[in-house]
């Protein structure tokens, strides 16, 4: 499909690739990764043709079509409404319809036979193309990303960036180009639209290129991750998780090889020290430090995975309730947002606050910042409680002319300069990056520079809205270790799953202008509000029937005698579940090797197979697992 040869690209005296290769084969869903400065994005323009490459060939098929959605698209704007955009991605239907419109005018005047072939082998090709039902698709897509009808008929112009960058990601959905090139898909959306987007994704015929800090999302959409690292391209045959596993397998060999190869090199030497200076011996020393300069060197394994090395303290510790909430109401002109919302964060509360855009996330976190008095109701701050309220509108705050260590020095100068770094190159500055102005700074760098001086405040209370921003793996997961050995109490918004599964012990969502809270992790409240939506409504109560036709209700009779032989039944079914369980999971674990092997790639008709095959047993396995747990529950009944 697409074939990366030798690539190298150079910028200045730096080289970004080296030399790299990659083969992009039809149907595959690929995670393009990599630290920040890599060359993720560089290398999308370098496959669209935005960039040259400095040697080395980028060869494809002539007739492939690429849809591809970058960050500069930001910029794009429209007086038209947003379906009409979004239809642009219809190019040869637009015309046609332009046509056939222009051919029904002449018609009113000219009844010529001409005319009416034309408009019949218009009409019928415009049928061909699907082109009665694109507004359709448009619309679908469209509320998929999370606009309402309403919002269809406002111009493009009048949405803020982040949801004309949705707009722009639906025009290249709708355009179903033979290879996606998404770069940061998710960042301008919100919790349903992620979960949107990755079911659309996996059922994308084409091939995908993602590049995206979401690991949840990656997992859930890719089957194959490539790593930018030193100016190389490392293809793993698996998604995000199975990319972690692996790779630490092979640094785990790698680091093995490269002892071994040290402890020879300095026998070698010990050798070669002993034996230069005899006559008799220069020779054999002579061979073998010849050998030594010829032995290719295996490296050492770099750790790119920084540890949280500082403590995060607060003077005074917090009383048991840090906020009270009482029916709170807010009100919006448009919207209602809280109508008798209640709640109470109590101290070592882990809070993560989800849920769609426009719900009042970001309004109930300013309620209890006391960063908006605008609603009725009491909003309570406890004992001993000292907040930091972490914003993206806080950027603002920063002083322009301030170094960034200078920044940082005098929002908490109870900290070492040498834990300021620390958390500094946390955030990406290192090195004499500490000592650049926050002027000269870009918006993400700012927000950095922003969420370091949040982490370093005297607080026992975190509000931080959208604090992974901005930041790649890496920083998502300096933030993580910080936010697990953190004392304090916090509340957190953010749309990285991810993120919000390893730091929350408690989810509050925002339902019928209520507060409701879910006491677990993300992903046991995910798990439970799918099966919830599963469910089906309550049917409504049958009729009762006249008191004169009613009837006694037969004598239950006693069950105790048939309660052993039903018990002994329902083991021995469970017994036989628990094997086919174990027969289906060994068939799962084998269809996952048949995955793994990078040879199945080149057969796609096997891949397709061998991917059903695997579908199918995973569903085939839940499905028993259910049942197994369906009976599990029935025998501890009839045993209580």
């Amino acid at each position: 499909m697409i074939a990366i040869n030798n690539l190298t690209f150079e910028i200045g005296a730096r080289a970004l690739y080296d030399e790299a290769n990659w083969h992009i084969k039809p149907g595959e869903k690929i995670g393009l990764i990599g630290a920040n400065g890599t060359g993720k994005t560089t290398l999308l323009k370098i496959i669209v043709g935005d960039y040259k490459p400095t040697s080395g060939t980028v060869s494809m098929a002539k007739d492939l079509t690429m849809g591809y959605l970058n960050q500069d698209l930001l910029s794009y704007s429209s007086d038209k409404n947003i379906v009409h955009v979004a239809m642009e991605a219809f190019e040869r239907q637009n015309q046609l319809h332009d046509e056939i419109e222009s051919l029904l005018k002449k018609l009113e005047t000219d009844y010529s036979e001409e005319l009416l072939n034309k408009l019949s082998d218009k009409q019928h090709e415009f049928e061909l193309l699907d082109g009665y039902n694109i507004e359709y698709k448009a619309h679908e897509i469209l509320a998929g990303l999370g606009f309402s009808d309403d919002d269809c008929k406002r111009k493009l112009s009048t949405f803020s960036g982040g949801w004309r960058m949705r707009v722009m990601l639906a025009k290249i959905l709708l355009q179903a180009p033979d290879i996606l090139l998404l770069d940061e898909p998710t960042n301008h959306l919100d919790l349903p639209s992620i979960q949107w987007l990755e079911d659309y994704l996996k059922a994308f015929t084409g091939a995908i290129i993602i590049v995206s800090h979401d690991r949840w999302f990656l997992d859930k959409v890719i089957n194959r991750t490539v790593e930018s690292r030193k100016g190389k391209l490392t293809v793993y045959a698996g998604n995000y998780s199975f990319y972690l596993e692996e790779k630490a397998l092979r640094e785990e060999i790698q680091r093995g090889e490269f002892k071994n190869q040290q402890s020879k090199i300095k026998q070698e030497e010990r050798l070669i020290e002993r034996f230069r200076a005899k006559a008799s011996k220069a020779k054999m020393a002579q061979s073998r430090i010849k050998m030594l300069d010829r032995m290719e060197r295996i490296d050492d394994v770099d750790d790119d995975n920084p540890t949280v090395n500082f403590a995060f303290r607060f003077s005074k510790q917090s009383g048991r309730h840090v906020v009270t909430l009482e029916d709170i109401v807010k009100k919006y002109p448009a919207i209602d947002i809280l109508n008798g919302g209640e709640a109470v964060i109590e101290k070592g509360d882990k809070i993560a606050l989800i849920g769609a855009n426009g719900k009042g996330k970001s309004t109930l976190l300013r309620i209890i910042a006391n960063a908006d008095k605008d609603f009725t109701g009491t909003m309570t701050t406890g004992h001993n409680v000292s907040t930091t309220f972490f914003a993206q509108h806080q950027l603002e705050s920063l002083h322009l002319e301030n170094q960034i260590l200078q920044e940082l020095q005098a929002f908490a100068p109870k900290h070492t300069d040498t834990e300021l770094r620390t958390i500094l190159g946390s955030f990406l500055f290192t090195g004499d990056d500490v000592f650049k102005k926050i002027k000269v700074l870009s918006g993400g760098e700012k927000s950095r520079v922003a969420l370091a001086k949040a982490l370093t405040a005297d607080a026992n209370f975190l509000i931080l809205d959208e604090p992974t921003n901005h930041l790649d793996m890496q920083s998502v997961n300096i933030l993580i270790q910080a936010l697990e050995q953190y004392e304090g109490t916090f509340i957190v918004v953010s749309h990285d799953r991810y993120f919000l599964d390893n730091v929350a012990n408690k989810i509050w969502f925002i339902e019928d202008q209520k507060i409701k809270i879910y006491p677990g992790t993300y992903a046991e409240f995910d798990e439970w509000n799918a099966k919830r939506k599963l469910e089906p409504k309550a049917a409504a109560p049958a009729p009762q029937p006249k008191k004169e036709e009613k009837k006694p209700e037969p004598v239950k009779q006693p069950q105790v005698e048939n309660k052993h032989q039903q018990l002994k039944k329902l083991n021995q079914d469970l017994a036989k579940m628990e094997q086919q369980i174990t027969d289906l999971e060994k068939e799962v674990k084998q269809l996952e090797a048949q995955l793994a092997d990078e040879k199945i790639y080149n057969d796609n008709a096997k891949l397709k197979q061998t991917n059903a095959a695997y579908s199918a047993k995973q569903a085939e396995l839940k499905q028993v697992q259910d049942k197994w747990e369906a009976l599990a529950e029935q025998i501890l009944e009839l045993e209580s």
